[in-house]
């Protein structure tokens, strides 16, 4: 699906994540700035891969800043920001979760 604008989910909160997803060059593209990038930035990352592609997003430039948040709430702010920047918001995808 393509991105229709870019959107942002979570804080900067310690135990949170916040992630911004917008437009990519045809590909996805991260930025991860983490403490813990060295031992769980490879997590972080898949975790935020699945749910693009249940989302069927192939195209984006995703910006993380972690602090410390675990899978479930990573899990979570990125269906969060998929739904906003797809303009899903009001017809919710209840397949994907």
């Amino acid at each position: 699906m393509e991105i229709k604008k870019t959107a942002l989910a979570g804080t900067l909160e310690s135990s949170d994540i916040q992630i911004m997803l917008s437009q990519g060059q045809g590909k996805i593209e991260f930025s991860l700035v983490s403490d813990v990038a060295k031992q769980f930035g490879d997590q972080i990352k898949a975790t935020i891969e699945k749910v693009l592609a249940a989302y069927q997003i192939d195209d984006a430039l995703v910006k993380v800043v972690d602090q410390g948040a675990l899978d479930p709430v990573i899990e979570a702010r990125a269906i969060t920001v998929c739904q906003r920047a797809l303009d899903l918001v009001d017809q919710p995808q209840w397949e994907v979760l």
